[in-house]
């Protein structure tokens, strides 16, 4: 694993840039990357994707043959009072990768949101469904996505949904946090979408990327857009008590919530400074049927991830 600091010639064959290697999905990408060539993973302090100057010359010095953008602006409610920063990182670093990448003949993988809905939609998403993002943060994620499409070079973009994993912060670590403290709890119930675990959206972009590169490969200046998310939608009260009976269960976790003590709500009762879609649910049988895949169930990697944490909690 090479990290930025000077890019140094590598000698391989390919070179495979990652921004946003310490986030959620970044972080599990390193390891699902490998495979397909010398990693250059870059954090903020290598590469802000507010910076487009820094984006230009990273990419330029590299000269990667491959793109993978992990990177976002995604604090929702912040992001109503920050709408600048939000589209300068969300919406015109995207663009930039993508202009880059095209003009290197790389391509460019690109995370989008279900929050380019608006989640009237009664069924699932699918990807020509007409978008309508309710605010500033999904909005800037459109913009992003229309960007790399208009810049005429290579690309995949693949939008996601409630993402968790053992790295960063995420609603599962949440919710254990106020298991330890509270013996009630109010959740949402009536917004509905999939859990999707950041290592499964890692190891399913690790396979696309082999499709991609052997037998599959996209067309000069064609540009991708799949759904990809876990199996069984739930609403997020529904994800609330899976995570605490799953976690009652486990050995290390000192939880005074029980799961039937969990009170499921309505968006209307917690109101936030963002509106979120109702009906966050993807449909993936675009990918599914191109890649040869079935979407998975969420709830073995969120026993998986309790299990880290456990051990993590208890100091191995």
């Amino acid at each position: 694993m090479a990290y930025c600091a000077g890019f140094q010639p590598i000698g391989v064959v390919m070179r495979i840039l990652l921004l946003g290697k310490d986030g959620q999905v970044g972080w599990q990408l390193q390891r699902s990357l490998a495979p397909h060539g010398e990693v250059v993973a870059c954090g903020r302090a290598q590469c802000d994707l507010a910076d487009t100057d820094r984006i230009r010359s990273v990419v330029r010095e590299l000269r990667p043959g491959i793109i993978v953008n992990a990177a976002a602006y995604t604090a929702v409610d912040k992001a109503e009072s920050e709408p600048e920063l939000a589209h300068q990182i969300n919406a015109v670093a995207p663009g930039v990768l993508a202009e880059e990448a095209a003009h290197l003949g790389a391509l460019l993988l690109h995370y989008s949101t279900d929050y380019v809905f608006d989640g009237a939609k009664a069924a699932p998403y699918v990807e020509d469904d007409p978008t309508g993002p309710l605010g500033v943060y999904g909005r800037t994620k459109r913009e992003g996505e229309a960007a790399i499409q208009a810049a005429g070079g290579k690309s995949v973009i693949f939008r996601t949904s409630w993402v968790f994993g053992a790295r960063g912060n995420n609603f599962v670590k949440t919710i254990l946090r106020l298991a330890r403290e509270k013996e009630t709890l109010s959740v949402v119930g009536d917004q509905i979408g999939s859990p999707t675990p950041a290592a499964m959206l890692a190891t399913v972009t690790g396979v696309g990327l082999a499709m991609l590169r052997h037998g599959a490969a996209l067309e000069e200046g064609e540009s991708r857009l799949y759904h990809l998310a876990a199996a069984r939608p739930v609403s997020w009260c529904e994800f609330a008590r899976t995570i605490v009976t799953l976690a009652r269960q486990a050995p290390g976790f000192d939880l005074r919530l029980e799961a039937g003590a969990i009170k499921a709500i309505t968006t209307a009762d917690y109101p936030t400074p963002a509106r979120r879609p109702m009906n966050s649910r993807l449909d993936c049988r675009q990918l599914e049927k191109d890649f040869g895949l079935q979407m998975p169930d969420w709830q073995p990697y969120l026993e998986r991830m309790l299990q880290l944490l456990a051990l993590k909690q208890n100091g191995y």
